[in-house]
């Protein structure tokens, strides 16, 4: 057991240096108890979400039958509160229909940029797995970029006890 352990709320106050100056243990700690705190956040805020579809659902289907919307946002009032509900359209594309559409407007001599954005990517696996000779060809064409650096802790027994 860690002496003097720090809680989250303790944590809130403190200053980012004082934070990066606790031992490995305490952060370790903290992190997990973080973690649990953030998926319990998420399952009660999941919890709730379903919550509020089940009681909207219908108003909001109403409300976009009224409008002549499939899709989109639709606003009712529920006593002094105004109901906002979104349904995002989400298209998804078929890339071997696009692409043989993107060679017809091609052969028929018309610019496909002017209806289409095409976008070639390479896989990095693909990329990684090319003879040299070929990766040298591509490189000047490729930047890499970095994500959010993110660490993990792994406790001993000893010290969760």
């Amino acid at each position: 057991m860690i002496p003097n352990r720090i809680s989250l709320d303790e944590l809130r106050r403190m200053a980012v240096g004082d934070i990066a100056a606790l031992p490995a243990e305490q952060l370790a700690l903290l992190q997990d108890e973080a973690s649990e705190a953030l998926r319990r956040a998420k399952m009660a805020s999941d919890w709730l979400d379903g919550a509020i579809a089940l009681k909207y659902t219908d108003r909001a289907v109403m409300a976009r039958l009224e409008a002549a919307k499939d899709t989109g946002t639709v606003r009712f009032d529920d006593g002094t509160v105004t109901v906002i509900a979104d349904l995002p359209k989400r298209v998804d594309w078929d890339q071997e229909k696009l692409a043989a559409l993107v060679e017809r407007i091609r052969t028929e001599g018309d610019d496909p940029a002017e209806y289409v954005d095409v976008a070639i990517k390479v896989p990095e696996r693909k990329f990684a797995a090319w003879p040299a000779h070929i990766r040298s060809a591509f490189e000047d064409a490729r930047t890499v970029r970095t994500g959010k650096p993110r660490f993990r802790f792994s406790l001993n027994d000893e010290v969760t006890k």
